[in-house]
């Protein structure tokens, strides 16, 4: 069994309240969810209105998979929501849980 964890740091220009990305965030795990059957979370950071950090969870027997699965995830974001800018990604798959 693998589990496959990716951290998203993305910046939201067109965000001018918590309310605006709360709304963002929402939407955007939602979709993911309901696109890839995996588990997204956000990472709580109230005090900036403009940044959004999403966590994503897949697990699968095939490592690949699972990196394949998350390399996936970041793509449909890329492309789904060009107001989005990605600033960073992080993956660490755990082997052999």
């Amino acid at each position: 069994m693998h589990i496959a964890v990716s951290r998203m740091d993305f910046r939201i220009p067109q965000s001018h309240s918590l309310k605006d990305k709360r709304r963002v965030a929402r939407s955007l795990t939602a979709r993911i969810r309901a696109q890839f059957n995996v588990a997204v979370a956000e990472e709580p950071d109230d005090t900036l209105r403009q940044r959004l950090t999403l966590v994503v969870c897949c697990i699968g027997g095939n490592a690949d998979y699972c990196q394949r699965m998350l390399d996936s995830v970041a793509d449909f974001v890329a492309e789904t929501r060009p107001d989005l800018e990605l600033l960073g990604q992080s993956t660490e798959v755990l082997s052999g849980v």
